[in-house]
């Protein structure tokens, strides 16, 4: 195995990180900056308001996202890794 080849299975891993990743974070972005508003808005200033409901949406969009990213794990590792391994 080359630099080249190396560099090109560690930019796959990158991107299917972030691809992986993307979901969740944006969901949890999206989820602070409501709440954040909310907060603002009525002055509420209670740490538990901002961390169950940003932790409930995480966990839901985790579990709607489990098998895409499942599969986008499998498929790089089926695609990129095990035929070097096997070589």
């Amino acid at each position: 195995m080359d630099q080249a080849e190396l560099l090109e299975i560690l930019r796959q891993a990158l991107w299917v990180a972030l691809v992986v990743s993307a979901p969740i974070l944006v969901v949890a972005l999206a989820v602070g900056l409501i709440i954040g508003l909310f907060q603002a808005l009525t002055s509420i200033q209670e740490m538990t308001l901002t961390f169950v409901p940003k932790l409930a949406a995480i966990l839901v969009a985790f579990w709607l996202s489990m098998a895409f990213s499942g599969q986008m794990l499998v498929n790089f590792y089926a695609n990129a890794i095990i035929p070097r391994v096997a070589q």
